[in-house]
């Protein structure tokens, strides 16, 4: 997506134009998959809510309920895809990589709102049966899955490189076995007309959207909470750095931290001796951590003497 906008000094140059271009042409593919999708999707998501309350289908307004969230997680992608393009300024000197991630955390407490509301009213329905018009629920089922096929081979080719589709993708994955739950809930119906099976399988649906929303929402909070990347241990970094760059007497300070899913920052302190120039050490971190670790925005602070902010170190000279 070409995120080095704001910081191309020193440490970004061995990316060059090409790979801003081809992420530019890329995020443009994954624009157009994401409206799609989300336009197939908002489409089904109305049939089957109609569905759902003309045919008494509580499978299927649970899967609707699915399908909305859905259908905003793929709205929310699709302009976090447009907002990541927009460059950084004086206010948000980040950029707006954040956006997808609240969007993230907001779709994932809706879920749980809506799973919330599927299990009361299921609960309800198992004590006081309602009558489920099979045919009609299992017509708008087959439909859905139909879409969610379609939508499931659209966002395909964009999920491998960008994490922002492969979260969209999950939610469509879900929605499909969402529809394969309401068609198997319409055929034991009209089979045998034993209607518990519909709020029953409902549940079911619920506690695949709950995976979902726990997943979503986990990574997100930690990505708000600044945490450090899930396949990162900075206890590892700080003695892989101290071990492999040449002049290193010591490492600390270290914070590391997303923007976004897949945009990393470190910021750490090198205790170095006085004849070491400063600027040689720090592009000797900074290339390490981008080849060893996949962290291209690093900012390093060079010291020769005890650290400014308080770890009581010194150089040993030789």
């Amino acid at each position: 997506m070409g995120h080095h906008h704001g910081h191309s000094h020193g440490h970004s140059h061995g990316h060059g134009s090409h790979g801003h271009s081809h992420g530019v042409a890329g995020a443009g593919q994954n624009e157009r998959r994401l409206l799609l999708a989300a336009a197939l999707t908002t489409v089904t998501m109305l049939a089957e809510a109609i569905g759902g309350f003309v045919s008494g289908s509580l499978a299927l307004l649970a899967d609707a309920g699915h399908m909305m969230t859905d259908a905003a997680a793929l709205i929310l992608a699709w302009l976090a895809v447009r907002f990541a393009r927009r460059p950084a300024d004086w206010r948000r000197t980040y950029g707006f990589d954040r956006f997808e991630v609240l969007a993230a955390f907001a779709n994932g407490l809706a879920l749980f709102f809506i799973s919330a509301m599927i299990c009361y009213e299921a609960f309800q329905r198992l004590f006081e049966p309602v009558a489920v018009m099979g045919g009609t629920m299992l017509t708008i089922a087959v439909i859905g899955l139909a879409v969610n096929v379609a939508t499931l081979l659209i966002l395909r080719h964009g999920g491998e490189a960008n994490l922002n589709v492969r979260a969209a993708l999950l939610h469509v994955m879900s929605d499909l076995l969402g529809s394969v739950a309401a068609i198997a809930a319409a055929l034991i119906i009209l089979q045998t007309g034993w209607t518990p099976i519909d709020p029953i399988l409902s549940m079911v649906i619920t506690l695949l959207i709950l995976r979902s929303a726990w997943l979503i929402t986990k990574d997100a909070g930690h990505i708000l909470l600044e945490g450090a990347p899930s396949d990162l241990d900075v206890r590892e970094i700080t003695k892989d750095l101290e071990a492999s760059v040449p002049d290193v007497q010591s490492i600390h300070h270290v914070h590391a931290w997303s923007l976004s899913e897949n945009r990393r920052v470190m910021t750490l302190h090198a205790l170095t001796c006085d004849n070491v120039p400063p600027e040689k050490v720090a592009a000797a971190i900074k290339a390490r951590l981008r080849e060893a670790f996949g962290i291209v925005h690093a900012t390093v602070e060079v010291e020769h003497q005890a650290c400014a902010d308080g770890a009581a170190r010194t150089c040993d000279k030789v």
